[in-house]
């Protein structure tokens, strides 16, 4: 299955037409068609406003691979947008050093006890 059969299978799925999908990604209904009728693939830079617009992981458009809703399989790793909370968490946890990253990891699972208590 190729990367464009995914996007219209989720298309499909959530009801989206393709005229919809190019309004909200930018993308052209014609390089939208050329990927149904010429079995091509989106370039590489459009992938992150695809899998944003349907609500999927840049695993499962890539490969299919991965969990979203009952699609895939769990994968060992994340993929995380930088500008996401979730990302600055990221980029700052990086920025510490071993001891402070002990610290923070401690403090995470101090809270994950406390709340299973409660």
């Amino acid at each position: 299955m190729t990367i464009g059969d995914r996007i219209f299978d989720r298309l499909k799925e959530i009801g989206m037409t393709q005229k919809e999908f190019s309004q909200k990604t930018g993308i052209s209904q014609s390089t939208i068609s050329e990927w149904k009728s010429k079995r091509t693939n989106p370039t590489s830079e459009k992938i992150m406003i695809i899998c944003d617009t349907l609500k999927v992981t840049p695993e499962w458009i890539l490969s299919g691979s991965s969990k979203t809703g009952n699609r895939g399989n769990e994968l060992p790793w994340y993929v995380i947008d930088k500008s996401t909370e979730l990302g600055m968490l990221v980029t700052r946890y990086r920025e510490l050093d071993e001891r402070q990253r002990a610290r923070v990891m401690g403090y995470l699972e101090a809270l994950r006890v406390l709340d299973e208590n409660t």
